[in-house]
């Protein structure tokens, strides 16, 4: 799911508008599409990887295009290698890796997104998953493991982020959380 080192990621009220937005954002730049689809709420998500100027491009022609119905938006330049995985759902996590849990909710995909990054840069936790608006009435949720310290340290820098943002919703570390709460990554 890797995509370069950088992405960028609008969130659309609008489902047509989105569309058309998509359509430009690929037009405008040597990108690959990492997410584009409807979400909850009736919004529409698009996520994009590549070169930093492609994607700066490919960011400022879905956000022209779409600038009435943009919900929220984001440009990271070097996005932290564990978000891939943990967005494509894809982290399985082994026994001894399932610590402390921290858990961020966040009103928007982006906002996760967002927030996901700067948890992994300022810990060292496992990002094991990601859910972007699906099935979370288009709220984001991140799910995160390590050490005790490290997950609050993760946790507190992704509230941070998505609290600039305007976007967070709720923030729990468990230091000690029932080995059932991992069973479907474990």
């Amino acid at each position: 799911m890797s995509s370069g080192k950088s992405i960028g990621a609008i969130e659309f009220s609008s489902v047509g508008l989105g569309y058309m937005a998509q359509d430009e954002m690929l037009k405008a730049g040597s990108v690959n599409q990492i997410i584009a689809r409807t979400i909850c709420s009736g919004k529409y998500l698009v996520v994009v990887g590549g070169s930093v100027s492609d994607v700066e491009a490919s960011l400022a022609a879905g956000v022209k295009v779409g600038a009435s119905a943009v919900i929220d938006e984001l440009m990271v330049a070097n996005v932290h290698e564990s978000v891939f995985p943990a967005l494509g759902q894809s982290v399985a996590l082994r026994e001894d890796e399932a610590g402390a849990l921290g858990v961020i909710e966040t009103f928007s995909g982006v906002s996760i997104l967002a927030a996901a990054d700067r948890a992994a840069k300022a810990a060292n936790v496992i990002l094991f998953r990601i859910h972007v608006a699906m099935a979370l009435g288009g709220k984001g949720l991140l799910l995160m493991t390590g050490s005790v310290s490290d997950v609050r340290a993760g946790v507190d820098a992704a509230a941070e982020e998505a609290r600039e943002r305007g976007m967070l919703v709720s923030e729990v570390v468990l230091p000690r959380p029932c080995k059932e709460l991992f069973a479907e990554y474990l």
